[in-house]
């Protein structure tokens, strides 16, 4: 399962933590993703995304169908 938005391709950022004595581990900073059925109005129909949180937000106030719009994605290639 990768941990990817499907809808704004947020996925991991890689880098070093670095000491004070600059040694350097390897470090993953992943995005907050969740699981979540989304109630598209217009058709009636929940979607499973695994979506950010926050696109999350983003979609709470402007809408499922406008954030797409927004983003150039279609509906049909989310199924």
């Amino acid at each position: 399962m990768s941990r990817k938005c499907t809808l704004s391709k947020k996925r991991p950022l890689f880098g070093n933590n670095v000491s004070h004595a600059h040694n350097k581990t390897k470090k993953v900073q992943r995005p907050n993703i969740q699981k979540k059925r989304i109630f598209v109005a217009e058709t009636g129909k929940y979607l499973l995304l695994k979506v950010s949180t926050h696109a999350l937000r983003t979609i709470e106030k402007i809408g499922l169908l406008p954030y797409l719009r927004k983003r150039n994605i279609s509906l049909k290639s989310l199924r």
